[in-house]
């Protein structure tokens, strides 16, 4: 089979090298990959947003599966693009992909139906939104409507931090038209749980849940970032929860979109928050998260192709979905200075991967022999353990192997799992 993954991340590092234990496989391509990545794919030098030259490619090369797996591509519609010309996919069509291209659709959603998700309103003009914040409750949360890199989130703390954040949004265009339009909603309090699920708009087969770890620096202190590092499990999402999750949020959202005319088939990200009313969602992702995909992938015991396939063709309910009882911890090593201003460039020596100790690449270039940094997040260091202490000792003992002199990386991840643990 020849397999094409579209996107050249951390989180594409993981499914191509997950995708490589499937014997199917004769050629395996990333449109565009990255100087890691091309240890284990052949890279293609085509943007993932160009949906014109991804289709040309997979028509020349008679692909005969492709995934789909960041945002941007999968809301311009890359997979009905790729559908139209025969070629099955795995990632959803950009009718259901909306369901994060736009908060305000997916807020109304589970107003519609009756998910449970924090209290809000939306806003189309800046003058509105400021008299509104006049007398909200805070802390609140400002989310751009659109796509925003993962960063269109402001949890205000402060009635002049809000009215900042809305001005930038709106006023500054600091995401672009993704801020035209403002959701400001309640703040919720409580642990915060990440679960990626396979579905196929008829059943969810959930992966195994995360924690993510946004700040930039330890004690989660300093500004989001697209993610400091992930363990997995997380020990907040106990059966009980999950089975809450199941009946409450995981498919009722399924049945809503298929009643909205907008099957959802691929992976559904439901980023949760463990309130003391129950489970709230905070947002949905049409696509594996990243940096949970590097925690979540190697805990995989089926084979990620074979339920790729299942996915995009129906059989989801009929497939072989199961995850190890052991943990995982992702460290990313970024640039120093991200996320705001940094440099690349800088030459990299990297540790072989071994059974339990993997190295996706972020952000990279070759140039000849040399791997250079080349984007804020540059590595994900990744161990798995049959315990969550053990995983976080790996992985750092794995971190300290790598040869990267820009490099940062947290101390923590993982602590405040470990904590919960021992309660």
């Amino acid at each position: 089979m020849k397999i094409m993954v579209v996107g050249g991340g951390g989180r594409e590092h993981a499914i191509i090298k997950k995708i490589r234990e499937n014997k199917k496989f004769t050629e395996l391509y990333a449109l565009p990959g990255n100087g890691g990545i091309a240890a284990d794919a052949e890279c293609v030098n085509i943007g993932a947003k160009d949906i014109d030259a991804i289709v040309a490619f997979a028509k020349e090369k008679k692909i005969d599966f492709a995934v789909v797996a960041p945002d941007d591509p999968l809301v311009l519609g890359a997979v009905d693009a790729l559908n139209a010309v025969g070629i099955p996919c795995f990632g959803p069509e950009a009718k259901a992909a909306i369901i994060e291209g736009s908060k305000v659709f997916s807020k109304n959603l589970m107003k519609k139906y009756g998910i449970p998700t924090a209290a809000y309103e939306v806003f189309t003009d800046s003058a509105s939104a400021l008299e509104y914040l006049k007398t909200a409750p805070i802390p609140t949360v400002i989310k751009a409507d659109g796509l925003a890199l993962g960063k269109g989130v402001i949890i205000a703390q402060t009635r002049e931090e809000a009215e900042a954040a809305v001005l930038s949004m709106m006023e500054d265009k600091q995401f672009g038209e993704s801020g035209s339009r403002v959701v400001i909603e309640e703040f919720l309090t409580g642990p915060e749980v990440s679960v990626l699920a396979f579905t196929d708009g008829k059943v969810v087969r959930p992966m195994v849940s995360s924690m993510d770890h946004k700040r930039a620096m330890d004690h989660d202190e300093g500004l989001n970032t697209g993610g400091m590092g992930t363990v997995a499990p997380n020990p907040y999402y106990t059966p009980e929860i999950a089975d809450v999750c199941m009946k409450t949020i995981f498919l009722p959202t399924v049945n809503a979109m298929n009643a909205e005319g907008r099957t959802f088939r691929g992976c559904l990200y439901f980023g949760l928050m463990i309130t003391p009313d129950g489970p709230k969602v905070i947002e949905y992702n049409c696509r594996f998260g990243d940096p949970e995909t590097q925690v979540v992938l190697p805990l995989m015991e089926s084979d990620l192709l074979d339920v790729m396939m299942a996915t995009a063709n129906g059989t989801l309910a009929d497939a072989d979905v199961r995850f190890s009882d052991g943990a995982a911890c992702c460290v990313i090593i970024a640039s120093k200075g991200y996320p705001v201003k940094y440099q690349s460039g800088f030459e990299m020596s990297l540790p072989a991967d071994s059974d339990d100790q993997f190295i996706y690449v972020a952000g990279a270039k070759r140039d000849g022999e040399k791997l250079l940094s080349a984007g804020g997040r540059v590595l994900g260091v990744t161990a798995v353990a049959d315990r969550l202490d053990d995983a976080i000792k790996k992985a750092y003992a794995h971190v300290e192997k790598v040869k990267f002199e820009n490099g940062y990386h947290r101390s923590d991840i993982g602590a405040r799992a470990l904590k919960a643990l021992k309660k």
